[in-house]
């Protein structure tokens, strides 16, 4: 007699988180989505299995499965209440994503763009930090991390997590900005050097190195518009 197998012995590349963690959501299914929400099956029944015989049962539509009552998909064996309640918690989710426009990035195509938006989180600062803007080809911002922070006049940033962060986010424009707590904004040495190191990086890399803007309040200094970048 063949026992049949729990999604805990398939394959790993047929595991719905194994799976969603390697190849990325749009690799599966609906069913292995669900399945992933709702965690176990029956016995016998894998939870691939069971939501692929609720989906079947209003057509392998998404829309109808979300009008369904908690009742309803109850009456499928080993549908209890809480996941039933998971799953249009899901559709519902889903439908609001839809409802909303996307949110705008903000482009921060220019120095001063770049001051702006970093002015607020800087300008109280009594030590420096170290942020990075990851941009898209539009210049819009991707995302923004902070890489480090350190005493008043000097913080230690490892080139390495840069271009790592700029590579996992996709990104191919990539801005670097600091602050000076002493509220001078004339560039040190030790930020040319690393704004030249963070240059040869980004050209080895193929990413658009575009500035380098040191932050202080009201004032800002950028190695783009003085022609050093």
């Amino acid at each position: 007699m063949n026992e049949k197998l729990t999604i805990a012995h398939w394959a790993e590349d047929d595991q719905p988180r194994e799976k969603l963690r390697d190849k990325g959501p749009h690799a599966l299914s609906n069913a292995e989505l669900l399945a992933i929400l709702i965690g176990s099956g029956t016995p016998g029944v894998s939870a691939v299995e069971l939501m692929q015989t609720v989906l079947n049962g209003c057509k392998n539509n998404l829309n109808s499965l979300g009008k369904m009552t908690i009742r309803q998909l109850m009456d499928y064996k080993g549908i209890g209440e809480a996941k039933a309640i998971t799953i249009l918690a899901a559709c519902e989710l889903g439908k609001r994503r839809q409802a909303e426009a996307p949110e705008e990035r903000p482009a921060l195509e220019t120095a001063t763009k770049v001051y702006r938006h970093m002015h607020a989180k800087m300008q109280d600062l009594d030590t420096e930090e170290f942020w990075v803007l990851l941009l898209n080809q539009s210049y819009r911002l991707i995302k923004e991390i902070k890489i480090a922070h350190g005493g008043i006049s000097e913080v230690t940033v490892d080139i390495r997590i840069i271009i790592r962060e700029a590579v996992l986010a996709n990104a191919t424009i990539l801005v670097v900005c600091h602050n000076h707590p002493s509220g001078s904004i004339v560039p040190s040495k030790a930020d040319d050097t690393l704004t030249y190191s963070i240059k040869k990086a980004c050209d080895l890399m193929r990413l658009h190195f575009m500035d380098h803007v040191i932050i202080a309040d009201g004032l800002y200094y950028s190695y783009h518009e003085e022609g050093k970048v």
